[in-house]
């Protein structure tokens, strides 16, 4: 069984190879004893890295419940898997449907030969690849930073186990067993949040390759300096522009069925996001123990306003893309078309009257206003929580 999962986004190969690895994008053709092993596995892997964390910390949070620094401390990874749970059970669920707008975005990619084409898809893939790598660096300094800061004798994560987690060998156990699983669940969850932003990523690069095939509709059938298309000329342009209509129309059905499977759980990772986000810089301000626990509650902070930015940066640029279809339109030398042609041209002008748009819940559009209000409303809640820290 091939591991790597080939695709035109180089994120969004290494994503859904991560989660082929760990059991979540598991071949569909298995049947019988296969099916059975993969299904036991994906269960064993759900629990190893989510089931577990959110049984042991939210019974940790109701024993320290009503201290506020100890509750903070429980909750803001606790949240975290929660809504990674919620993540993995809306992919495993969806899995068709993910993996049929994948292969449909792929093989309209993959078919592009134009050099222009070319250097757009190429243009995509870096920015797609630096953000994944900037998400990357930060959780990795986070991840590493929890493991090595844990202050002797003393878990990286507070969580509660029905036994005596400091004796030998039960406490050297839980800590390999939290390394590893913080670890796992980090790549996990960049993994996911890459897949849906890889999709919207997809569909920005099809708006913007539709604009170049509006732009260059008339291309090599029209001579310099002619005016009006000959009944020929025009039977071609015809062709392109039909194809390029049904390409929209492709690429708009996608969108929806972006939001129809993924509006849910980007309502719930923005929901916790703002909570998270102010507990975080909440434990970042008592913290004088440790530098190195310091870096990575930082890096944490960071990281989880990197993760609301990639999906609300997405979001506002595929809104951009899909307004610009309508000025590709008008670049193209329309003047020289018939009546019925520019009727024709119409069509994806209209079309694009009405914005692309993913939002989170059918509530919140992902956009950059969105990520400001979430920051805001954080910084909001962080101020409520330290004045009640300050009162207890």
């Amino acid at each position: 069984m091939e591991i790597i999962v080939q695709n035109t986004n180089l994120p969004l190969s290494m994503a859904l190879s991560i989660m082929k690895l760990l059991g979540y994008w598991a071949p569909r053709h298995f049947r019988g004893t296969k099916k059975f092993i993969i299904n036991f596995y994906i269960f064993f892997s759900f629990n190893f890295l989510v089931g577990i964390y959110v049984i042991t910390q939210t019974i940790e949070l109701f024993q320290v419940w009503g201290d506020i620094s100890l509750m903070t401390s429980a909750a803001f990874l606790l949240f975290t898997n929660i809504v990674l749970g919620l993540k993995l059970l809306n992919v495993l669920i969806r899995r068709e449907t993910v993996e049929a707008m994948i292969d449909e975005s792929d093989a309209v990619l993959r078919a592009e030969d134009r050099d222009e084409g070319k250097y757009i898809l190429n243009s995509i893939n870096r920015e797609t690849t630096m953000l994944l790598f900037s998400f990357v660096f930060l959780s990795a300094v986070t991840v590493i930073g929890w493991g090595i800061s844990a202050e002797k004798r003393q878990l990286p994560l507070q969580a509660w186990y029905p036994y005596d987690k400091y004796k030998s060998p039960a406490f050297e156990l839980t800590y390999a067993y939290q390394v590893v699983a913080v670890n796992l669940s980090a790549a996990v969850n960049v993994s996911m949040d890459t897949l849906v932003t890889s999709c919207i990523a997809q569909c920005r690069c099809r708006l913007k390759i539709l604009g170049l095939s509006l732009k260059t509709l008339c291309q090599n059938a029209i001579h310099t300096g002619q005016w009006v298309l000959t009944p020929d000329q025009e039977k071609i342009v015809a062709s392109r522009l039909r194809r390029c209509i049904a390409e929209h129309q492709a690429i708009l059905s996608t969108v929806v069925k972006i939001q129809e499977t993924f509006s849910e759980p980007l309502f719930a990772q923005f929901t916790v996001s703002i909570f998270i986000i102010c507990v975080t810089a909440y434990q970042l301000v008592f913290e004088t123990k440790s530098t190195l626990r310091l870096i990575a509650m930082l890096a944490y902070l960071l990281v989880m306003m990197l993760q609301v930015f990639l999906f609300c940066y997405q979001g506002n640029e595929l809104s951009e893309e899909s307004t610009n279809v309508a000025n590709a339109v008008y670049t193209c030398p329309w003047y020289a078309c018939s009546a019925k042609l520019r009727r024709l041209l119409l069509l994806p002008m209209t079309r694009s009257v009405r914005v692309a748009r993913i939002t989170a819940g059918g509530i919140t559009t992902l956009s950059l206003a969105a990520f400001m209000a979430i920051i805001k409303a954080s910084y909001t809640f962080f101020t409520v929580l330290q004045q009640m820290g300050d009162r207890t």
